[in-house]
């Protein structure tokens, strides 16, 4: 009774609407001595990047006959550049240089015209 069910993969967006993402029909058999035991089953989907994701809530349901599961839930915040980590090294080595470059000509007029 319990060796047939179904597994649904959805999410749901920042106004509750409902999208379906992959279903699956599994049917797992019963080794010899485990009948009436509890059996736990792990199950992986992946969300290939750019491949339909969007900001939302990602949820896991299984049902059975009339048994429903329905996970917690992950949120995931889906951003279209992505995670571009910025570098301001070479900004940061111009600015000083020419920061340094200033200070020296200012130093230098400065001791010219109080020579004179």
């Amino acid at each position: 009774k319990y060796t047939t069910f179904s597994i649904f993969y959805y999410w749901v967006n920042s106004l509750g609407q409902k999208t379906s993402i992959y279903s699956k029909l599994e049917s797992v058999t019963i080794p010899p001595g485990e009948e009436n035991k509890t059996a736990t089953v792990s199950y992986k989907y992946t969300i290939r990047p750019f491949e339909n994701t969007s900001t939302g809530t990602y949820y896991c349901d299984v049902k059975w006959n009339n048994i429903h599961k329905m996970g917690k839930g992950v949120f995931v915040l889906a951003r279209g550049a992505g995670y571009v980590e910025t570098s301001y090294g070479w900004e940061v080595l111009i600015t000083f240089t020419v920061l340094l470059a200033a200070l020296s000509i200012a130093t230098t007029a400065l001791l010219l015209w109080k020579r004179k």
